[in-house]
C-alpha cells in the first residue's frame, strides 16, 4: 500500500482504503439500504452533466478560496461529521479538525470521542458542531447549546435527516448485526449506538422523526451561534428553514446512507438555490468525489462542498497525513477544473458552464465494479 505522500490521485486513496479496511468496515463505509439506490444516484447524477468550456478568459491562476459564514478558507471543501469518525480513526474527530486548521477549512465535529471541548483546543480556526436533537430532552439540548457556546465553536449544525433508516442488506447478508455494544466497541460512541437503537423503532416511533419546525425554532432560538440546518432536499423546506432564521442550508441525503430511493443532492440544488434566493448560504455533500464534481456544484451557485466517505477513507487508508494528501488532490483538481472552463475565481463559476449530457454506461475507474456501490 502507498503511503500518503505518494497518491497521486483519488483513485490511489479509494483503493489504500480498499486494501487497508477489513470486509466488514469497507462494505459498512459505503453502503447503504435496500438496494442502494440513492449512493448511485448521488454519483450517476454528476456524468449527466457535462462541463461546458469558455475560452479566452485569462484564467491561468486560478483562485479556489471562498468564505464561509465570514471565514476565509484556502478550497471550498469542508470535513462533513461523520458519526462513526472513531471507527476510522483511533483519536475520532480530532485528526480531521487538526487537518482543516492546517490547510485552511473546517471540519463539522459529530457526537464522537473525544469531547468538544478538546476538539475544539485542538485547533486554532473556526469549527462547528454538528448537534443531533433527538438525542436528548430540551434540558440535554440546552445543556449542550452552552457547552458548544463557552468551548468557541464558530456555528452550530443541526442534522435533521435521517428520520428512517432502512434496512440494510449488505450486512445482514453477511450476518453484519451491529449493536449498540459493536457501535461502542468500534469506537463509533453515542451517536452510531443511539442511530442503531432508532433502526429498530417502528417508523412512527423514529425520534428523528418526531422533530417539528417548532422545535427548531425553539433550538434557533437558544444560541447566538451561526445556525446551520444539514439534511435538506425539499426546496420547500429550504425556504421555511430561511424563514426560521437559518443561516446555512446544508443539502445532504445522508451520502444515501440512511434512505434509498432519494434523489442526488446535486439534481436537487438548483431548486434549493432558487428557493433560498440569496438570503442564506448554501453547502452541499454526498457523493463528492472529485475537484470535477466540486466545481459543478459551485457552478449550480453552492457556497461551499462538504465530504465524509472521502475523509473518512482518506484517515483509514492515511491517517492525518492521507487526509492532508486528499485535500491537496482535490485541490489541484478543482485548480485544473476551473482553468478548463475559463474560470479565474469561484465567482467565475457560473451555470451557463454546464450543461446536460448522458452518463456513460459503464465507468472506468475505480477497476473493481462492486466498488461503484461505495460512492
Amino acid at each position: 500500500m502507498k503511503p500518503p505522500e505518494d497518491w497521486q490521485t483519488i483513485a490511489d486513496v479509494v483503493r489504500a482504503a480498499r486494501v487497508g479496511l477489513t470486509p466488514p468496515l469497507w462494505s459498512f463505509s459505503g453502503s447503504g439500504p435496500e438496494t442502494e439506490v440513492t449512493i448511485r444516484r448521488n454519483r450517476a447524477a454528476f456524468d449527466r452533466i457535462a462541463l461546458m468550456p469558455r475560452v479566452l478568459r485569462g484564467a491561468a491562476n486560478p483562485d479556489p478560496s471562498t468564505t464561509f459564514l465570514g471565514h476565509r478558507l484556502s478550497l471550498p471543501v469542508m470535513l462533513a461529521p461523520v458519526g462513526t469518525i472513531a471507527m476510522w480513526h483511533a483519536e475520532g474527530a480530532l485528526p480531521a479538525a487538526r487537518v482543516a486548521d492546517r490547510v485552511g477549512t473546517i471540519s463539522y465535529v459529530p457526537d464522537a470521542k473525544p469531547g468538544l471541548e478538546e476538539v475544539r483546543a485542538a485547533c486554532e480556526g473556526p469549527i462547528v458542531y454538528q448537534l443531533y436533537a433527538y438525542m436528548g430532552d430540551r434540558d440535554w439540548q440546552e445543556y449542550m447549546i452552552s457547552r458548544v457556546e463557552n468551548a468557541g465553536y464558530s456555528a452550530l449544525c443541526v442534522t435533521v435527516d435521517s428520520t428512517g433508516g432502512g434496512v440494510r442488506d449488505r450486512p445482514l447478508a453477511n450476518r453484519q448485526l451491529w449493536t449498540d455494544e459493536a457501535a461502542a466497541s468500534e469506537g463509533g460512541g453515542r451517536a452510531m449506538a443511539a442511530a442503531e437503537r432508532s433502526r429498530n423503532l417502528p417508523p412512527s416511533a423514529s425520534p428523528q422523526s418526531r422533530l417539528t419546525w417548532d422545535d427548531l425554532a425553539w433550538l434557533r432560538d437558544r444560541t447566538k451561534l451561526r445556525f446551520i440546518l444539514k439534511g435538506v432536499l425539499s426546496p420547500a423546506d429550504a425556504d421555511l428553514a430561511v424563514q426560521s432564521g437559518v443561516d446555512v442550508i446544508y443539502v445532504s441525503n445522508h451520502g444515501g446512507r440512511r434512505q434509498d430511493q432519494l434523489p442526488s443532492t446535486i439534481e436537487v440544488l438548483p431548486k434549493v438555490i432558487e428557493a433560498v434566493a440569496g438570503r442564506a448560504e448554501v453547502v452541499v455533500d454526498s457523493g463528492f468525489m472529485r475537484g470535477s464534481d466540486v466545481v459543478k456544484a459551485l457552478a449550480l451557485g453552492a457556497g461551499s462542498v462538504a465530504i465524509g466517505k472521502l475523509m473518512i477513507w482518506a484517515l483509514a487508508a492515511g491517517g492525518e497525513a492521507g487526509l492532508q494528501r486528499t485535500l491537496e488532490l482535490l485541490r489541484r483538481e478543482i485548480i485544473s477544473t476551473m482553468a478548463s472552463v475559463g474560470a479565474s475565481t469561484l465567482a467565475d463559476l457560473t451555470p451557463d458552464l454546464l450543461m446536460p449530457s448522458f452518463a456513460p454506461p459503464t465507468a472506468p475507474w475505480p477497476v473493481e465494479p462492486m466498488d461503484l456501490l461505495a460512492f
